[in-house]
C-alpha cells in the first residue's frame, strides 16, 4: 500500500465512521493489484492515482442549438475543453445515472478516438501544407493516452467497445497499454486500414495503412455482422451466368467427406449437404442447375447475396482529400465511410457514442446520421468551431447511403459547453442553486448540506467543512476580516485546522488566501480568481492553442481551470491591392486586417510578461455572419501572419452583409469583432 496523503487518510476515516462506502476511487488505494507483466517506463501513474488526482471540472452551458429535436430528452454534447478532467465530470454524470443508452444501460456504447501519432511524421493536409507534427514523444505520449485510456474504460459500458486509431511507429506500444488496462482478453481485432496515398521515402518501403484497435469492456458485446460489395473482378469471375431471373454463380452441392445427407435425387446417389426437403423446396423455386451428368448444383443469384463478409483489412475506403464533398479543411481528418463501419458495428440506434479527440467531429457528424446519441470533446478552438459548422450545415452534406444524395435532415438538438475556460459573467448570472452547484464542483468540494452551531455550510473539502457566500442573498455583504472573525466566535472550537469558502473575488477585502484564527485557517477560494497551493497537488496550466497548422493536434495536460480574459486587439482595416498586383482592377482588390496590437490579460500568481502578438494564436472568419451563430470559413494562423506582417487578406467579394472576425489566443481567450465591407472603404493602399 502507497503511502496515503493527510487529506485521503482523513477522508477515508470520516466515511467509515459514518458508515458510508468509499468511492470506487479508492479500491486500490488501499490494495496493491499486481499484474502478471506490464509496459515500464519513466512517469507512469498508478490507475488508482489518476482516477483519484484528476480534477474534476464542471461544464459551463454556453449555447444550445436547436436545429432540430431531440427523441428522448438527451441532448448531444460539445465540449471545449482538456479532455482528461472531462472524462472524470462524465464518469461522475455516470456514476449518477445520466449517462444511458438507448437500452437504458449506463454509459458509453461505443468510444472511436484517433489520438495524436506521436511519430513526428509530416502529414500533409489542406492546401498541401503540413497539416501537423506530433511533439509528445516516448513516454510521455505513452502516459498521456494511458490516463484517457482508464477513464474511458470505467465510461464503458458493460457490453461497450473501444476503437483506438494509431499509425505504424506507436502503434505496438500502445497496444500492450490497452492489454494492461482493458485486458488482453478483451482484445478482440487488429484492423488494417490501407490507405490510397502512400506517405513513402526513397529509403523505405511506402507506408500505406494506419492501425484500429478494437477492444471491448467484457466478454459480452455487440456485433453487427456486416458485408462489402463484391468486386468488379470478383463478380466477373464468379457471376458469369445468366437467366431470367439475373446473374448468378453455381455451387456444388455434393458433402464433403463422410458427412452430408445420402439420398438418390435425379437419379443420382450422393452425399448431399442439405436434407430433402430442401433440394425439393430449391426445385420449385427454380435454383437448381444440372451439369451434363445430372448432378445437381445451387444457383446463387447476385441480388440474393449481401456481399463478402466484412474481414479485418479495409481496402475500399479513401482518405479525404481536399476536393471530396465532406472535406472540412481541417488536418487530419478522417473519412466517414470508416466511422460509418465502426458505428454500425459495434452500436444500435440510440446508443451513446463518445469521441473526445473529436477534431474535425466525423464520429459525431456520422453518429448524428446513424441515430446515435453522441458526445465529442476537444481542447482546440478550431475544431470546436469546424464541428460547430459541420452539425449546423448537416443537411446539406451527402447521405451515407446514397453519396450523390444529401443527407437532408437537420442535427438534433446539441450545446456547446465550456470545461475549464469559463465565462464568469454567465456564472453571475445563474440562479442561486445552479450558481452554488458550479462553485461547489469548481472547487472538487462534496455537495452534502449539513450545520455547525446553527451555520448553513453546504459541503466538504476532504473532510474540511465549506460554506458557499451566499452574495445573491446579501448583495451589499463583503467577505472581511469583521466576517471572519465572527465566523470564528461561532465554530472556533468545532471545526479543524481548515474551513472553506467559496466567494466571488469582488466580495473579499482582503488579498491573502486564508485568514488564521486559533487553530484553524479559513480560505477563502475567490470566483473568478483562485490558485491555492495546499489544496492541489500541482500547479495549474492552461490550455493552449496552436500558432500554425502543423501544431493543430499537440496535446498538452490541462489542470484545473481559467476564467475568460479578453485579449486587447487594434487594427487597422482597409482595402489594397492583391500582393503581386501593380493596378487596382477586376478581382485584384483585398480586404486586409493590419493587426497592430494583440495582448493577452493572464492572471497569474506568477507574473508572466509577453511581447505584443506574442500570444496570438489565429484569426478566424466567418464571411456572411448571419448574427446568431459563427460559420467558420476561414483561418489564418499567427505563424503565417507573422510572415505577412500580421496582416489578414482575403478578396474583397468574400465579404457579405457582414463579417465575424475572432482573434483566439494561445489560451483559448476570443475577441470578438462585427465589421462590414464600408469598415475597409476608409482606407486603400497600394
Amino acid at each position: 500500500m502507497r503511502k496515503l496523503s493527510e487529506q485521503k487518510i482523513v477522508r477515508i476515516v470520516s466515511l467509515l465512521k459514518e458508515g458510508k462506502p468509499l468511492p470506487e476511487d479508492y479500491k486500490a488505494i488501499l490494495f496493491d493489484i499486481k499484474r502478471e507483466y506490464e509496459l515500464i517506463y519513466a512517469g507512469k501513474e498508478r490507475e488508482e492515482d489518476i482516477l483519484a488526482d484528476t480534477m474534476a471540472v464542471p461544464l459551463q452551458g454556453v449555447k444550445t442549438f436547436r436545429n432540430g429535436k431531440s427523441g428522448n430528452g438527451w441532448t448531444n454534447m460539445l465540449i471545449f475543453g482538456d479532455n482528461l478532467q472531462v472524462l472524470k465530470t462524465l464518469l461522475q454524470m455516470k456514476q449518477e445515472g445520466k449517462l444511458k443508452n438507448a437500452d437504458g444501460m449506463p454509459g458509453v456504447r461505443l468510444i472511436c478516438i484517433d489520438p495524436p501519432f506521436a511519430t513526428r511524421q509530416e502529414f500533409r493536409g489542406s492546401q498541401d501544407q503540413k497539416a501537423y507534427q506530433d511533439k509528445i514523444a516516448g513516454a510521455m505520449f505513452l502516459e498521456f493516452l494511458r490516463k484517457r485510456l482508464v477513464f474511458l474504460r470505467e465510461l464503458l459500458s458493460e457490453n461497450g467497445s473501444i476503437y483506438v486509431h494509431l499509425d505504424w511507429k506507436k502503434g505496438h506500444y500502445v497496444k500492450v497499454l490497452i492489454d494492461e488496462v482493458l485486458g488482453e482478453q478483451n482484445f478482440r481485432h487488429d484492423i488494417i486500414w490501407k490507405r490510397t496515398t502512400a506517405h513513402s521515402n526513397v529509403n523505405m518501403l511506402g507506408i500505406i495503412h494506419d492501425v484500429i484497435y478494437l477492444y471491448t469492456r467484457s466478454q459480452d458485446f455487440i456485433w453487427n455482422k456486416q458485408f462489402e460489395k463484391y468486386s468488379d473482378s470478383f463478380l466477373s469471375t464468379h457471376y458469369q451466368r445468366v437467366d431470367e431471373k439475373g446473374r448468378f454463380t453455381d455451387d456444388n452441392l455434393i458433402a464433403p467427406g463422410t458427412g452430408g445427407y445420402v439420398y438418390e435425387w435425379k437419379g443420382v446417389t450422393k452425399s448431399w449437404r442439405c436434407p430433402k426437403e430442401t433440394m425439393e423446396r430449391w426445385e420449385k423455386e427454380g435454383k437448381l442447375y444440372y451439369t451434363k451428368q445430372g448432378v445437381a448444383r445451387f444457383k446463387r443469384y447476385l441480388e440474393e447475396m449481401p456481399g463478402v463478409s466484412l474481414q479485418d483489412l479495409w481496402l475500399n475506403i479513401n482518405p479525404i482529400n481536399s476536393q471530396a464533398i465532406e472535406a472540412t479543411g481541417y488536418p487530419t481528418q478522417k473519412p466517414e465511410a470508416l466511422l460509418d463501419r465502426i458505428i454500425k458495428a459495434s452500436s444500435t440506434p440510440g446508443d451513446l457514442v463518445l469521441d473526445c479527440f473529436a477534431g474535425s467531429g466525423t464520429t459525431l457528424a456520422v453518429a448524428e446520421k446513424l441515430g446515435r446519441q453522441w458526445i465529442g470533446v476537444d481542447c482546440g478552438k478550431l475544431a470546436i468551431y469546424t464541428i460547430q459548422k459541420r452539425l449546423l450545415n448537416i443537411a446539406e452534406s451527402k447521405d451515407l447511403e446514397n453519396p450523390k444524395k444529401k443527407y437532408g435532415k437537420p442535427c438534433k438538438l446539441f450545446t456547446l459547453y465550456n470545461s475549464g475556460l469559463y465565462d464568469y459573467r454567465m456564472i453571475k448570472e445563474l440562479p442561486w442553486e445552479q450558481y452554488r452547484d458550479f462553485a461547489l464542483k469548481l472547487f472538487q468540494c462534496r455537495d452534502e448540506r449539513h450545520e455547525i452551531s446553527k451555520i448553513e455550510l453546504d459541503g466538504y473539502l476532504g473532510a474540511d467543512s465549506v460554506m458557499v457566500f451566499n452574495y445573491q442573498k446579501h448583495p451589499n455583504a463583503v467577505l472581511d476580516r469583521g466576517f471572519i472573525d465572527d465566523l470564528h466566535k461561532y465554530l472556533g472550537d468545532k471545526i479543524g485546522r481548515r474551513f472553506f469558502i467559496i466567494a466571488p473575488a469582488a466580495s473579499v477585502r482582503f488579498l491573502e488566501d486564508y485568514i488564521e484564527k486559533g487553530k484553524t485557517k479559513y480560505f477563502i477560494l475567490r470566483i473568478p480568481y483562485s490558485i491555492i497551493e495546499e489544496i492541489h497537488k500541482r500547479g495549474f496550466s492552461k490550455i493552449k492553442q496552436p500558432v500554425s497548422e502543423m501544431d493543430v493536434n499537440d496535446t498538452v495536460d490541462a489542470v484545473g481551470f481559467d476564467f475568460i480574459q479578453v485579449p486587447t486587439v487594434e487594427c487597422k482595416y482597409f482595402i489594397a491591392n492583391k500582393k503581386g498586383q501593380l493596378e487596382l482592377g477586376s478581382g485584384t482588390k483585398e480586404c486586409v486586417i493590419k493587426i497592430e496590437r494583440f495582448e493577452s490579460k493572464v492572471i497569474s500568481r506568477k507574473p508572466l510578461e509577453f511581447a505584443n502578438l506574442e500570444t496570438l494564436s489565429m484569426v478566424m472568419l466567418d464571411y456572411d455572419f448571419d448574427g446568431e451563430v459563427f460559420d467558420l470559413d476561414d483561418v489564418f494562423y499567427a505563424e503565417d501572419l507573422k510572415k505577412n506582417g500580421y496582416e489578414v487578406r482575403f478578396a474583397e467579394d468574400k465579404g457579405k452583409k457582414q463579417i465575424m472576425v475572432i482573434y483566439i489566443d494561445i489560451f483559448g481567450n476570443e475577441k470578438r469583432e462585427i465589421k462590414t465591407l464600408s469598415d475597409f472603404n476608409g482606407k486603400r493602399k497600394r
